[in-house]
């Protein structure tokens, strides 16, 4: 398995790996201009540092992390201390004599020590006691103590592998937590080169629509020409009139769809100092790129076995359900410990004679065993069912998952496969509708053709322009699409995982 390395770190390594790129950026972003110059290789570099989204979730590790703390602090030592004040006023009779009289007496005690729990399950406490007794009937005492308390669980709370169950939960949870950041982050980076390809997309688009109603307005004004002439019939003029319109139409949705694209690009790469939104972005990066069968999907399928951050994730929830199964069958014991109460005890009519004396033969000892245990024991064994449940449940979603996951690696692949494929058909209808449109145009020239066929051929010829396009940007997403199923797209953009 693979942990994810603190957000913090994920930018410090992409900074080093990427220094020009950032110089460049930041040159851009401080210039103010109008004009984002952005290559796709600086997407990863813009999401990581100014990402929103990405910025409120990168705490989601640091704030789970102190939970290892909240639970290591249990085995931490305590210190304790009381200060206390008894007095009493009675009547008393003597057994001797029969006689009557008072009792006035008072109590200062102060009582410091340190305790300290133990993964064993242990518990140890050492005490400092000082005691002044005061009385008509009796001269002051001062006592002084030292005392040492020893109990050990014996059967419930027995052992590390119990009383650790917390610590361990908290750093899995911890772990786990970094693998929804690397999910986060990889789907985030996804959906940002997504967006870049798709703006470039829609950049070509609108060249191409631009160049196809520069033609259908040269194809209108020559039928009007021959109109005019007399060489063709007033109806032709209609088709050659609304074939310029749709192309007019077909440019403004084109616009639109660019400003859109623009706007949602933005907010993933967050450039500007504000919001960002009235930048606009030249697109550097060229989506053609050279293209190969997937012949490897063996290897990609065990590759994302091992770096899926949602797999891990499940995998490390099972763990951690597995430690709970362990929590709660000791839960099913009795509670039977042994302690063990050893002190030294010194006695004087002052306050330090009373510490000198603990070298004497006063001392107390005390130990024993206590046991208990619930009748039934239905709270006990209601959580060990529940533990259990959640434990079979876990272990399914661990085989659930790792088959959607080969599912998504496979789809993603046969995608790659297809828009592979349709590059080169793309590329072949795009020739074959410009020799279609060229024999029409001929046919046109010669009087045996119709504006209406000419515009149906133009408007094929920018189908399939468009549709190669298309296909070399969704091999592009493909691509991509790839690497984020099987997990290993931080990896392939220069962002190093710490082991």
């Amino acid at each position: 398995m693979i942990a994810l390395r603190p957000l913090c770190q994920l930018l410090l390594v992409l900074l080093l790996s990427l220094g020009a790129a950032t110089a460049s950026a930041e040159a851009l972003a401080e210039a103010g201009g109008s004009v984002l110059k952005l290559a796709v290789e600086e997407v990863a570099l813009l999401v990581l540092r100014n990402n929103r989204d990405l910025q409120v979730r990168q705490f989601n590790p640091v704030i789970v992390g102190t939970f290892e703390q909240l639970e290591r602090g249990v085995f931490d030592t305590g210190l304790f201390a009381e200060l206390g004040y008894e007095e009493e006023r009675a009547t008393e009779t003597s057994r001797s004599t029969g006689a009557s009289y008072e009792v006035d007496g008072s109590d200062h005690t102060l009582i410091a020590g340190l305790r300290k729990e133990l993964p064993t399950g242990a518990s140890v406490a050492a005490s400092v006691e000082q005691t002044r007794s005061s009385s008509n009937r009796a001269p002051e005492q001062q006592q002084a103590r030292l005392g040492l308390t020893v109990t050990q669980a014996l059967l419930r709370g027995f052992g590390p592998a119990v009383n650790l169950a917390g610590v361990r939960q908290a750093e899995l949870g911890t772990v786990a937590s970094r693998y929804e950041l690397r999910a986060f982050t990889e789907t985030l980076l996804a959906e940002a080169e997504t967006a870049y390809w798709n703006y470039v997309l829609a950049e070509r688009q609108i060249a191409i629509f631009k160049s196809s109603l520069e033609v259908a307005r040269r194809q209108r004004d020559e039928t009007e020409l021959r109109i005019e002439v007399g060489l063709l019939a007033e109806v032709e003029g209609a088709a050659a009139r609304a074939e310029v319109a749709r192309r007019q139409q077909a440019l403004i949705e084109a616009r639109s769809e660019l400003e859109e694209r623009r706007l949602r690009l933005l907010r993933l790469l967050n450039p500007g100092p504000d919001d960002g939104f009235e930048q606009r972005i030249d697109a550097l990066s060229d989506p053609r790129t050279e293209t190969v069968p997937l012949t490897d999907l063996a290897e990609r399928l065990q590759l994302a076995e091992q770096l899926r951050p949602d797999l891990n994730q499940a995998r490390l929830q099972l763990q951690q359900r597995t430690l709970e199964t362990v929590v709660t069958r000791n839960g099913l014991l009795p509670r039977l410990d042994f302690f063990l109460t050893l002190g030294k005890t010194g006695y004087a009519d002052s306050f330090a004679d009373s510490f000198s004396e603990l070298d004497g033969n006063t001392y107390d000892l005390s130990a024993g065993l206590s046991l208990s245990h619930s009748l039934g024991n239905r709270t006990a064994k209601a959580r060990q069912q529940a533990a259990l449940a959640s434990q079979r449940q876990a272990e399914q979603a661990v085989v659930n998952l790792r088959q959607l996951v080969r599912l998504d690696v496979r789809l993603a692949a046969n995608e790659l496969e297809r828009t592979r494929l349709q590059i080169a058909a793309s590329a072949v209808t795009r020739v074959l509708q410009e020799q279609t449109l060229a024999a029409e145009q001929e046919r046109f020239e010669a009087g045996t053709s119709t504006s209406l066929l000419v515009s149906q051929a133009q408007r094929d010829l920018l189908a399939s322009q468009i549709a190669e396009v298309r296909a070399i940007v969704n091999y592009r997403i493909a691509r991509v699409n790839l690497f984020l199923a099987e997990g290993s797209l931080l990896e392939r953009r220069g962002i190093e995982v710490g082991s």
